[in-house]
């Protein structure tokens, strides 16, 4: 815990002050876990810090309990100045069973706080975990402060007239952990005591006795005497304005929907549900009253080939997946790019390959989403990088896509769909205009030429089928230009193929200037994309703290680049590249514009630490200061 204010001058007996937290909640898959971590990211919300989070939950539908796969947590900080990050290594664990400590301890600062809950230390417990011996006794917490409560016994405790059964009150030990948590904190019950009766609002025997066990944990940690001090983050200078605390999934499906609502079209969402972008179709169909229709398909071409037709017919069409899911809507991708009709494809990146590991982040399908289709077929590639960042993606695709009749593949990964932080809700009225013209009806005596060209964009009309004198041909089949026909000539394929790629390419003339965090030019530049943001902007920051002439620069526009991303990168001694993958966008970039950019990667499931960026890059600084001195 980072101490802003040491002092406790002019506060309550044992409160004080501290700039930010870093806390994990570990236990059980499906014990929980999430919501607990979720409650306390909404009560930290509406008291004005700023937070981010990174939930961590298994592959595993349900792992056998109290063994090491099926270890959930949840993570999050939460301070009263701006951050790019939910922490590096926790303050506080809270290890709800040997397991959840086995996985997370390594994780704990040496000086950090264990709350541990001693019902689940019993011999089996720790076999499960892989112990030999018990680590409460045996020297492996010492250098912690260790807070042991028997979380199972005092929730029975106090939900002894509950009506639930004895299963029932056991799972309520999440809430009572809460409620110490809360006090240790100063975080106020009231938020959670109004989610838990909407969400629970139905039953309300469990509404009860989660809120009873919450407010015992409370009172529990404000009476005993191992609970010496509670601490206080206060709110953060934040930009004035309304806010709520939004995941990246969410973000992104309402980006989507502010844009084809500023366009003026329905959209339809063809899905097949697969982790971690199932909650995309899950909120999409929530929104029947703004126009968005959604259908579930049988498999992943199904949902794309669907999702096509809609764009055929007027909609703005809209799949949703993963990286499996994209290896199978390949052809189909591939159509839209012969048929030049707006597509959005929302890629929310898991490890692969194949099935891979379907709930840890590496953003690593930029070259399938790129390359990964027969033939020359270009697409338009832009990704989100924090899950708030995510409701400007999806305007944008929305925005290239029915602007250049063009797929847009959306790039964002687990880390953002299921992360979170505060974000400043925009008004709606400084959205950017999204203009869309349908083709108009044919005039009498004249033929509809489906492939005549806008002189801009390069984009053909888009023709509503049924719409009169709009006959057309659509499909896969070569097509010549201007009228449509199906055409095997040599030199028609050789424009056809030409004039889709600088379709695509014109959208760099649309783009805004790359912008950077620091100066245009020095010693360094480090590009990101993705996920890496927050740790990327975190390691520079401190190191310009230090004196360094290094700067970052965040690419959204990944097909095409920026028209500037050249010159910028000229104005650096070396450019680094970390991602999470073996180098994709680094290998890119070097091709295109033949300068060494150097790749820093990390392929291990996890997103990156700010602290084990900010020593390579120190590194990659102390190269440049050695190649100045000689």
């Amino acid at each position: 815990m980072s101490n802003s204010n040491p002092t406790t001058a002019g506060l309550d007996k044992g409160l004080q002050d501290l700039d930010q937290v870093v806390i994990r909640f570990a236990g059980d898959s499906g014990d929980g876990r999430q919501l607990t971590g979720d409650q306390f990211t909404r009560t930290t919300a509406l008291m004005g810090n700023d937070i981010a989070t990174f939930p961590d939950f298994p592959a595993e539908i349900r792992a056998p309990a109290g063994t090491l796969p099926g270890v959930s947590a949840f993570q999050l900080r939460f301070s009263s100045f701006d951050i790019h990050t939910p922490g590096d290594a926790p303050d506080v664990l809270v290890a709800m069973n040997p397991a959840a400590l086995k996985v997370h301890l390594k994780e704990l600062k040496k000086d950090g706080t264990l709350l541990l809950n001693t019902a689940s230390f019993g011999a089996l417990d720790l076999k499960k975990a892989k112990y030999d011996k018990d680590p409460r006794t045996d020297g492996t917490l010492s250098g912690y402060r260790v807070i042991e409560v028997d979380l199972e016994k005092r929730t029975l405790e106090a939900l002894a007239n509950s009506t639930l059964d004895n299963r029932g009150r056991e799972r309520c030990k999440n809430m009572y952990a809460l409620g110490i948590l809360y006090w240790m904190f100063h975080r106020e019950m009231a938020p959670t005591e109004k989610a838990i009766a909407q969400k629970f609002g139905k039953k309300p025997d469990l509404v009860e006795a989660n809120l009873t066990a919450m407010k015992a944990g409370y009172a529990y940690a404000e009476t005993v005497e191992i609970f010496q001090t509670a601490y206080r983050v206060p709110p953060a200078q934040m930009k004035p304005g309304t806010y709520r605390n939004i995941m990246g999934n969410q973000s992104l499906c309402l980006g989507v929907v502010a844009g084809v609502q500023k366009a003026g079209v329905q959209a339809f969402l063809g899905s097949y549900p697969i982790t971690p972008a199932s909650d995309i179709l899950h909120q999409l169909s929530g929104y029947k009253h703004l126009g968005i229709l959604t259908f579930q398909a049988e498999d992943e071409i199904a949902a794309v080939a669907a999702a096509i037709g809609a764009s055929y017919s007027g909609c703005l069409g809209i799949t949703s997946t993963s990286g499996p899911g994209i290896a199978l809507k390949s052809e189909a991708i591939g159509l839209a790019v012969m048929a030049e009709l707006p597509l959005v494809v929302l890629n929310v990146q898991r490890a692969g390959p194949s099935t891979g590991m379907p709930t840890t982040t590496p953003p690593a399908d930029l070259l399938q989403v790129m390359y990964g289709r027969n033939g020359e077929s270009p697409v338009c590639v832009i990704a989100a990088s924090t899950p708030a960042d995510a409701f400007e993606v999806g305007y944008e695709a929305v925005r290239i896509a029915t602007k250049y009749m063009v797929p847009v593949v959306v790039l964002s990964d687990g880390y953002i769909a299921n992360g979170s932080e505060p974000w400043l809700l925009p008004d709606p009225d400084s959205l950017p205009e999204i203009p869309v013209t349908f083709a108009p009806e044919g005039k009498a005596g004249e033929k509809f030429m489906p492939y005549s060209r806008n002189p801009e964009t390069l984009a053909r009309p888009w023709a509503r089928p049924g719409t009169k004198g709009l006959v057309h041909r659509i499909g896969g089949l070569e097509k010549q230009d201007v009228t449509g026909n199906i055409c095997y000539d040599a030199d028609n394929h050789q424009h056809m193929i030409d004039t889709r790629a600088q379709k695509v390419a014109n959208i760099a003339n649309d783009l805004p200037k790359t912008a950077t965090f620091g100066s245009r030019t020095g010693d360094v530049l480090v590009l990101g994309w993705g996920s890496p943001r927050g740790a990327i902007t975190a390691a520079t920051q401190r190191l310009q703290q230090q004196g360094h002439k290094i700067s970052c620069a965040f690419l959204r526009h990944l097909n095409p680049l920026p028209n500037d991303l050249l010159a910028l990168m000229q104005g650096f001694k070396k450019v680094v590249l970390p991602e999470l993958n073996k180098g994709q966008l680094a290998m890119m970039l070097r091709a295109k514009y033949l300068i060494d950019v150097q790749s820093f990667s990390q392929v291990d499931g996890q997103p990156f630490k700010s602290h084990v960026l900010e020593e390579y890059l120190s590194s990659m600084l102390a190269v440049v200061g050695k190649e100045v001195r000689k």
